[in-house]
């Protein structure tokens, strides 16, 4: 079942994109819209090729066939300047924390503002602490990744891609390092995005999140979106056997 068809609004738009490593194919003619303030879900089993579908959404891997637009711009486009806009467009955030342990959280923020985006320092400095303010964590901006928990850290890496001000937010697993209660905090955050309407898609094995938070959930099975659609009629009816079983060994 493909997604529902594309808006006005929409900001991401996938269209068959196929993706392979070597002989494996990974993405198998993947289409997905996505609109402006929309959560879309993305789950499915390992392997299914979910996490590859958002790095290529975020141009860190290159398709073989397809198309991918972000914002009305060509992922993929060659050159500096269409690197630029997609690192404009997208802001991305992984399982990994990434932060410089030898920089302070605020310090880790700011560096891509005065050095990518060649803002002044107390620009940039203004500019974390309001996005330190969004994820709660106000009172560390002079504390070091050490000094967190893994679940504060993932909010600094939140707030650190909230800070170039994309147009979009992707979000790989971002708790699956992490135990209960430091989830807990982080989809807190991400939650707080989303009533905010900022466009996020999200690879998550959190179903409660997804059924909660996500306007459109997507099941990716073998490469494929097996089945899409709006959360509640989603779960409540599923279409396939391959969905059913899914949901049934995760809830």
């Amino acid at each position: 079942m493909q997604a529902a068809p594309a808006t006005s609004a929409t900001v991401v738009q996938v269209t068959g994109v196929v993706k392979e490593f070597g002989t494996l194919r990974v993405l198998d003619g993947v289409s997905l819209d996505v609109a402006r303030g929309q959560t879309v879900a993305i789950i499915g089993r390992s392997g299914s090729g979910k996490s590859t579908l958002l790095r290529c959404i975020a141009g860190l891997e290159t398709i073989q066939a397809g198309k991918i637009e972000v914002c009305g711009h060509e992922v993929g486009r060659p050159g500096k300047a269409a690197r630029a806009q997609l690192r404009h467009d997208v802001g991305m955030v992984f399982q990994g924390y990434n932060l410089f342990p030898h920089l302070t959280v605020e310090r880790n923020i700011t560096l891509a503002l005065t050095l990518v985006k060649k803002q002044p320092r107390d620009a940039a400095q203004t500019k974390a602490a309001e996005v330190l303010r969004l994820v709660g964590l106000t009172d560390k901006i002079s504390s070091y990744p050490e000094q967190l928990s893994g679940g504060q850290q993932q909010r600094v890496a939140i707030a650190r891609s909230l800070a170039l001000s994309p147009q979009v937010m992707l979000f790989d697993e971002v708790t699956s390092a992490l135990d209960p209660e430091l989830t807990a905090e982080v989809l807190a955050v991400m939650e707080d995005l989303a009533t905010r309407g900022m466009t996020m898609i999200t690879v998550t094995h959190e179903m409660g999140f997804a059924r909660k938070v996500a306007n459109q959930v997507v099941f990716m099975h073998r490469g494929k979106i097996w089945e899409s659609g709006a959360t509640s009629e989603l779960f409540a009816r599923p279409q396939t056997a391959e969905f059913k079983q899914f949901i049934s060994s995760e809830l």
